[in-house]
């Protein structure tokens, strides 16, 4: 079964550009990374206040999550960015990341609204 993942992160509000641009040219050995970890669907939203809004689709967040994080890239990625972002320490890298409840999934309910 699919889990539909969503999570928020800050960045300071003037780094937005260069946090998209950097999204532009992502490392190709990320993309690779993120989608053998079983990551799909992945993406990621701004707004000028710094406020990012993630989003992905995977079979097992747990288990994906814990292959990104053991990644070398990952890792490579969280020094590259960590620079940018709000209230990252040691107990919560850039890479890691809390989802929020899912509360509400349209195709879910009509689904069972139709049978």
């Amino acid at each position: 079964m699919t889990q539909k993942v969503c999570f928020l992160l800050r960045i300071d509000s003037e780094a937005i550009d260069e946090y998209v641009e950097r999204h532009r040219t992502i490392w190709p050995e990320m993309l690779h990374a993120l989608k053998e970890c079983g990551y799909r669907n992945y993406s990621m939203f701004a707004d000028p206040t710094g406020l990012l809004v993630g989003y992905l689709e995977t079979d097992d967040f747990e288990l994906s999550s814990r292959a990104m994080a053991a990644s070398e890239v990952q890792h490579a990625w969280d020094a590259y960015m960590t620079a940018m972002f709000r209230d990252v320490d040691e107990a919560r890298p850039v890479g890691s990341v809390v989802p929020l409840l899912h509360a509400f999934d349209l195709d879910r309910q009509l689904a069972e609204v139709v049978a």
